[in-house]
């Protein structure tokens, strides 16, 4: 499997190009979206990778309509008390609901 956790072009924020799902594809192998990773924001002035957790229901319902073979998605309870990653992860109690959502999506394109 490959995945996708963005790119970064040098203006503070992770990119997804969900033209790389179906070229990726192309290898034959499942192709996976890190919802979390991909919206990190490197290199903030206080020392600490900074996130948009608002954007990973976006960026999995992109890649889910794009034909994503799978999703990557951080999650915790409290993600400001998580030892890392924590500015980019979707709450733990939101979980269900995106998953329900994404099945919904999913469902449709099948």
């Amino acid at each position: 499997m490959v995945t996708d956790r963005g790119t970064m072009f040098g203006y503070g924020d992770m990119v997804v190009d969900f033209r790389g799902i179906p070229k990726m594809q192309k290898f034959n192998v499942p192709v996976v979206v890190d919802c979390t990773h991909s919206l990190q924001q490197p290199n903030q002035s206080k020392g600490v990778t900074g996130g948009d957790p608002e954007m990973i229901e976006t960026i999995a319902r992109a890649a889910i309509a794009v034909g994503a073979d799978g999703l990557f998605i951080e999650t915790h309870p409290r993600p400001e008390i998580a030892k890392s990653d924590g500015a980019n992860m979707l709450r733990l109690d939101k979980m269900e609901s995106l998953i329900e959502k994404l099945v919904r999506i999913r469902k449709v394109l099948k």
